[in-house]
């Protein structure tokens, strides 16, 4: 009950998923994945920007995804929200346009990473784009301070440690971008893109 006004009050959350929905550009008929959707915050947003594309949420825990649905309902939206695995997807090759995913990706171990982007890669279509936003490199002395201590919380290193752009690229992805950076009392978030070939 209090993932999301701790979400709110932490990390503005719902000013940085506007930015990375304006980085996705999504399109009427696009198929679309909030990936890890948790509370359907993002998801919602997606569905309200662009009501012609097919959007789906996913997530592994049951009970968050019971807040998720009333979200959804209360929005008066229908789409579908999934419970699953990021690094187990249960969709069929190339068939999603856009996977974004909001501060998923420090939750996850270094193999599950992996695993997981190569999941995401081979769900989407050709040319179909994956949009991250998650903790990333510090980018000022402050942020560096902060993560001497997050580093040691859930399976944040890697992303601390910068090397997300370089398991986007070995998963396959292409046009791997740091498009932003942001300070927040948690660390640097940065914002990535990265594009399926094709």
């Amino acid at each position: 009950p209090l993932y999301d006004p701790i979400l709110k009050g932490i990390f503005h959350e719902e000013h940085f998923k506007q930015i990375l929905l304006g980085q996705a550009d999504l399109q009427p008929g696009h198929s679309v994945l909030d990936l890890g959707c948790g509370t359907a915050t993002l998801t919602i947003l997606l569905k309200r920007a662009q009501p012609e594309a097919f959007i789906a949420g996913l997530d592994g825990d049951a009970q968050v995804l019971t807040i998720a649905a009333h979200k959804v309902a209360v929005a008066e939206f229908f789409f579908p929200l999934l419970q699953g695995m990021a690094f187990q997807l249960p969709f069929g090759n190339q068939s999603f346009d856009r996977v974004l995913s909001s501060l998923v990706f420090h939750h996850l171990n270094t193999a599950n990473k992996q695993r997981t982007l190569a999941e995401v890669y081979r769900i989407l279509r050709p040319q179909g784009e994956l949009h991250i936003l998650d903790f990333g490199r510090p980018d000022n002395v402050l942020a560096q301070l902060i993560s001497l201590i997050t580093r040691n919380f859930e399976e944040v290193a890697d992303n601390i440690d910068g090397l997300l752009p370089g398991m986007f690229r070995h998963a396959g992805f292409i046009e791997v971008e740091e498009t932003a950076h942001f300070m927040t009392i948690m660390g640097t978030l940065t914002l990535y893109k990265a594009r399926k070939s094709g």
